[in-house]
């Protein structure tokens, strides 16, 4: 069973709103503007709801028209309240405006303002309201720019913080300024009492998504007297203010939310709310220990909660609660799919990394709290998952996770390798980033494995290695001591020892003078090198540096061939496309000029000036984008390995000899699953950070031996299932969509 936390994005609809809209579909078919029986019976359920709506918002007069949602209602709004200053000055009226919106507000009001400011060749200036620490508007800011200003657009409640304007200030600022005052109010709503009349505000969009309403039905106010343009013309409804024919069942829905309002017995009190809240935030502090709210609750709203968790990005915390069956969101859920900070968290002037961090868990009013119950007990089993595979801070009695041989991790990029012995309890860190600086010493403090050294393949021009900031991090007693040299290896040794393994140097210069490549031998055997940039999948290797010397690097790869043989795994130190590892096979196959230096095809110089023709030409990025699209199957479109869930199971009801792949990480395997995939001796759970584990097993499989990998969305999958295709087992695939499209998804108390 899902528990959903993401209500600030979207609710659920409610029973009474469903059946609404079902009896409109079924029997209340009529249009609004036709003159009959069945029409004038659509006409009276519509009146209703718009006086359902006048009494829950307290608005006796004004317009109060039905949209499509808050968009098209802020939208609606800008245009009529511009077209007005567009008036003025064609009147003749040459005073300079400015259009001032809180720097917290939804991207739906800036986008609206820029769009018609554009349109209609006002060309007026844009400003931000700056907010402070609190996310409130600076009212002092307000007061001296007011005057000159044509439109305000605050809104009445963040939708990613929670954090509750200050009307009041807000309506005591505009009373002096000629400005028109639009406020979002969609998380309002049912929350607030906006007080709109009151408080003169021109114009309000209200979305009944965020209520319990269905999608595609909203509402907007505009103040009896305030300029208005309709957005849409043709058929004269509502009012003629908003052409087109009325969503009778999503206004029929929002009635019976709004009437659910009035009854007072469907939503929860204010104080039940609150206590729901404090609930959920001493959970997280229960499961995460250190964590940062990133507005105070006592100007939030009670149903929403953003918050940070030190050393844990947002995507590890968002993949956590999701295993679990907590739905919960990374800031807006409108831009949730991209990787940037939250701008609402960065307007507020909070660090960098809680607004890279922040995480937004929003509950409704309708929620039990039997459901808030259960939500608190899986959070404290997400804290649990954190402190069994040592990525928080855990008591010394907790049992931890098997320790894989080599884990990965990536940053823009660029990559780190964990490389640790479980029998010796020994390990090597190479190319360390300082954004794993916390990450890695929390994971030796937690196990207590001795760091044997920190290794850097080479000088770093994109970031400075952070070896010494990682040594630091860590307890001397977790140390192996002695004097080490620039690149982390210690002086005088020809080996590192790792219980069973070994680890060898080779100095590969060409990307810089002092390149070198890591090999980690089990007994006699090489198990696979760490190249860092002398080969990257899909290229050549990088020689962009002032100290690069082409004559060098390419003996250097010749050298590297004669070491290390054509099929050993070759891990990057940049990983721009996830291939995660390659080979000199499958890299000369696809590259003739690479296949032409080891076969001895071009000699040094050859190879130097063919090498600097392509790079003067494009950008590095687009070199490597080229070789590697010279492999079909490196380039090819994610459908390519996409298995659409109906085969998957069909593959699986068969009793198939597919491989499946669980390859989310091990936090996320303790927490979920997905009936019917995850026993058997046909199943694995490898996650992606220790995919280069298990590569050479597969590759090891029979060509018609299919490889399967899933994870929560398919992203990951895709990536691990493209790898292996790769590097040469055709019959790697991965479920499309994951196990967010998988039947009777079990979780961890489900």
């Amino acid at each position: 069973m899902e528990i959903y936390l993401d209500a600030n994005a979207t609710t659920p609809v409610l029973p009474q709103a469903r059946a609404a809209a079902m009896a409109v579909m079924a029997d209340a078919y009529g249009n609004p503007s036709s003159i009959h029986g069945s029409g004038l019976k659509a006409r009276a359920l519509l009146d209703e709801a718009r006086a359902a709506a006048r009494q829950v918002l307290d608005l006796p007069s004004g317009q109060l028209l039905f949209t499509s949602g808050a968009t098209e209602g802020i939208q609606t709004a800008v245009l009529s309240a511009l077209s007005a200053l567009r008036q003025r000055r064609d009147a003749g009226d040459s005073t300079a405006l400015q259009l001032l919106y809180g720097a917290t507000e939804h991207k739906a009001v800036p986008e609206a303002l820029q769009h018609w400011n554009t349109v209609l060749g006002l060309h007026l200036p844009i400003q931000a309201i700056p907010v402070d620490s609190d996310g409130r508007h600076d009212l002092d800011w307000l007061h001296a720019q007011a005057p000159s200003a044509g439109l305000v657009c605050t809104m009445a409640a963040n939708n990613e913080t929670g954090v509750v304007s200050d009307l009041d200030g807000i309506a005591a600022v505009m009373r002096a300024s000629p400005a028109l005052w639009l406020v979002d109010g969609v998380q309002a709503l049912g929350k607030l009492a906006l007080k709109a009349m009151e408080r003169g505000i021109d114009y309000a969009p209200f979305s009944g998504h965020k209520l319990y309403a269905p999608k595609g039905v909203g509402m907007l106010y505009v103040r009896e007297g305030a300029p208005f343009t309709p957005l849409l013309a043709g058929g004269g409804q509502e009012g003629a203010l908003r052409a087109g024919t009325e969503n009778m069942a999503g206004i029929a829905a929002l009635g019976a939310v709004l009437r659910a309002l009035q009854d007072g017995s469907t939503f929860a009190s204010p104080a039940t709310l609150a206590d729901h809240r404090q609930r959920l935030e001493s959970a997280l502090r229960d499961a995460f220990g250190p964590v940062v709210f990133n507005a105070p609750a006592a100007l939030c709203l009670p149903t929403t909660l953003n918050f940070a968790v030190p050393g844990l990005e947002s995507k590890l915390l968002l993949d956590l609660f999701d295993a679990a069956g907590l739905r919960v969101s990374g800031g807006s859920a409108c831009s949730a799919s991209k990787a940037q900070p939250s701008y609402v968290l960065q307007a507020m002037g909070l660090p960098a990394w809680q607004a890279a961090a922040a995480v937004r868990m929003s509950f409704g009013a309708a929620d039990s709290s039997a459901m808030i119950d259960e939500a608190c007990q899986r959070i404290r089993a997400c804290g649990a998952a954190l402190r069994t595979h040592c990525l928080v801070e855990a008591p010394e009695d907790t049992a931890h996770g098997a320790a894989p041989l080599l884990t990965r991790f990536v940053v823009d990029g660029a990559c780190c390798y964990l490389l640790a012995d479980a029998a010796s309890q020994r390990c090597v860190v190479v190319d360390p980033l300082p954004e794993l600086v916390e990450r890695l010493a929390q994971w030796l403090r937690c196990r207590g494995f001795t760091l044997a050294a920190v290794l850097d393949t080479h000088s770093h021009g994109d970031h400075a290695s952070s070896a010494a900031e990682l040594w630091a991090a860590v307890p001397a007693a977790l140390q192996a001591a002695g004097a080490v040299d620039a690149l982390g290896w210690p002086q005088g040794a020809t080996q590192i020892d790792l219980g069973a393994y070994r680890l060898s140097r080779l100095a590969l210069p060409g990307h810089t003078k002092d390149s070198t490549a890591y090999l980690l031998h089990q007994g006699a055997q090489l198990q696979l090198a760490l190249v860092g940039d002398t080969v990257l999948p899909g290229a050549l290797g990088r020689s962009d540096f002032a100290q690069s010397a082409p004559l060098a690097y390419a003996d250097s790869l010749r050298l590297l061939e004669a070491t290390v043989g054509p099929q050993t795994l070759l891990l990057p130190g940049h990983d721009y496309d996830n291939h995660f590892a390659c080979t000199l096979a499958v890299e000369s196959a696809a590259q003739p000029l690479l296949s032409g230096v080891l076969q001895g095809q071009l000699d040094a110089a050859a190879f130097a000036a063919a090498k600097a023709r392509l790079e003067q030409d494009m950008a590095p990025t687009a070199y490597q984008t080229m070789a590697c699209g010279a492999r079909v199957d490196a380039a090819a479109p994610a459908a390519c390995v996409e298995l659409p869930l109906a085969r998957a199971q069909a593959l699986q009801q068969a009793g198939s000899a597919a491989l499946l792949v669980d390859v989310r990480e091990p936090y996320e395997q303790q927490l979920g699953s997905a009936r019917g995939l995850e026993g058997g001796d046909l199943a694995q759970a490898v996650p992606l950070s220790g995919l280069l584990n298990a590569l050479p097993q597969w590759l090891a499989l029979a060509n018609d031996t299919p490889v399967v990998f899933y994870c929560r969305s398919g992203n990951r999958s895709a990536q691990a299932a493209r790898a292996l295709r790769r590097l040469g087992h055709p019959q790697a695939f991965s479920l499309a969509g994951g196990l967010a499209l998988w039947p009777e998804r079990d979780t961890a108390s489900a």
